[in-house]
């Protein structure tokens, strides 16, 4: 899943897709590629069946459990079952312990997100206009299924600094809240976040039915769990610019990221007097993955999540739920356990951190860059290798395609991904090693990319046939050179 990451799979963890069939990278799709191969499934087998009813029953839980294990057993993820299973308590003891929802709560989250809808919405951006290099503003999406090039107002880097600077703003002169607030609500804040999950995933369906923005980009199976879960519209929208899908993938969920770090900071500060530099690692590193996201908005609408995924509750239920709970399971956990990293060790997962982001980032721009200028262009000093491949679209015409064998892209099929991996793997590392639960991130992180590698590499497979077979024998490895 995405944001389950968002990145759902996070927005760190997307595939590029490009417009020009002449310039694609490896495993992205061309406009010209068939109706049927895009986005999610028309029929449901019983894998994928079985794999939604278990999503949803079990994700909610999964983050209750975990929130709660904080809250009540400080983040041991083994002592509520030992518990029960020693009668010492029961599952009525611990659900009568969670905060309920509260009015501070309910107040707090839908301030947040009429906030967030009012920047998206109201405010054009104006950071294009004097920030070097980046793309803001108006700008144009991948064609969908239907033909439909939507536009959309690429305003995210301004909201994330309009809206971290009014929390500063706050925490050091107007004093109107405590920064602590998050962290001092968190619970009842999930319960709030449950309820827009719920409730925009129920409405995207009936509007799916009903009322869809385009009835040819929407896709139905007989089956009303699957589409519920995986979403009936491609590009929901309510009038010319409100997206459901930019929107609830890049905000309130990613914006507030890097907010309830801060909060878990200000809370560690409060209880123990000083921030530990376990706790700044984390603020630093997930600061610079959110900060990337916003400055590569323009990117991100060309990317899986907005060019194949439909919009339900994997992406609704996801972007308000599990991203920002499981997302920042490292900050929550050093509020409880403040780890003071020896000076060595903390400089090796700050380099690790900064190694995986120079990964991510070089591999998706060298596709970027290849792709833009139809490989005529320069990587790592050469002139880039390619495999010439071809494909048939649902027309019967026959379209030209280059796969990139150069520079990261030569070392694994999806090197990114490795980048990301290795990103994951130093937020974890930063809170040493006495508990399991802050490790979540990269076991999930690692069965997330590792399935959207086997995803992409099968629609690959069926689009270039023989091609692709001379693309895996030059590029002989998906993730680790010489491993796997």
């Amino acid at each position: 899943m995405k944001p389950l990451g968002k990145r759902l799979e996070g927005p760190m963890a997307a595939k590029s897709q490009s417009n020009d069939p002449k310039t694609e990278s490896p495993g992205s799709i061309s406009k010209a590629a068939t109706h049927g191969q895009w986005g999610r499934a028309w029929e449901v087998d019983w894998f994928s069946l079985a794999s939604v009813t278990f999503l949803l029953l079990f994700a909610p839980f999964i983050v209750y459990y975990f929130i709660m294990a904080c809250d009540q057993y400080s983040c041991s993820l083994t002592a509520p079952l030992v518990d029960i299973a020693t009668g010492r308590a029961r599952l009525s003891d611990i659900w009568a312990k969670t905060p309920p929802v509260t009015t501070k709560a309910a107040q707090i989250y839908v301030a947040w997100v009429t906030f967030q809808v009012l920047l998206y919405v109201l405010l054009p951006d104006f950071c294009h206009k004097f920030l070097p290099g980046y793309v803001g503003g108006v700008q144009e999406g991948a064609m969908t299924p239907a033909g439909i090039v939507n536009k959309y107002e690429i305003n995210g880097l301004q909201a994330w600094l309009i809206t971290h600077l009014l929390w500063f703003a706050n925490s050091y002169l107007l004093a109107c809240f405590s920064p602590t607030i998050i962290f001092d609500n968190w619970i009842p804040l999930l319960w709030c976040a449950n309820i827009l999950g719920y409730a925009v995933s129920t409405f995207a369906m009936i509007k799916g039915y009903f009322f869809p923005t385009d009835a040819r980009d929407c896709k139905f199976t007989g089956n009303f769990l699957y589409n519920y879960m995986m979403g009936v519209e491609f590009n929901p929208r309510i009038g010319e610019w409100f997206d459901f899908k930019l929107f609830f993938n890049g905000r309130p969920g990613i914006v507030a990221w890097t907010l309830i770090n801060l909060s878990f900071a200000a809370k560690q500060q409060e209880l123990y007097g000083h921030v530990t530099n376990s706790m700044v690692l984390v603020n630093v590193l997930q600061a610079i993955y959110v900060l990337d996201f916003f400055w590569n908005e323009t990117w991100y609408l060309k990317t899986i999540d907005i060019c194949h995924d439909h919009f339900g509750w994997y992406l609704g239920w996801g972007d308000c739920v599990w991203l920002p709970y499981l997302y920042t399971l490292q900050g929550l956990y050093l509020v409880y356990h403040p780890v003071q990293l020896p000076t060595r060790y903390s400089l090796g997962v700050l380099l690790l951190g900064l190694l995986g982001y120079y990964i991510f980032r070089m591999a998706n721009h060298q596709k970027d860059l290849f792709r833009r200028t139809d490989g005529r262009c320069v990587i790592w000093g050469r002139k880039p290798r390619v495999i010439e491949c071809s494909f048939t679209s649902a027309n019967e015409q026959k379209h030209r395609s280059k796969l990139l064998v150069s520079g990261f892209w030569g070392m694994a099929r999806h090197f990114n991904y490795t980048g990301d991996l290795m990103g994951s793997l130093a937020y974890c590392l930063a809170c040493g090693g006495g508990h399991l639960l802050p490790y979540f991130y990269i076991i999930y992180m690692a069965i997330l990319l590792t399935h959207r590698c086997l995803r992409d590499e099968h629609r690959c497979a069926n689009k270039y046939g023989r091609d692709w077979e001379r693309y895996t024998a030059a590029v002989p490895y998906r993730l680790l050179p010489g491993i796997f």
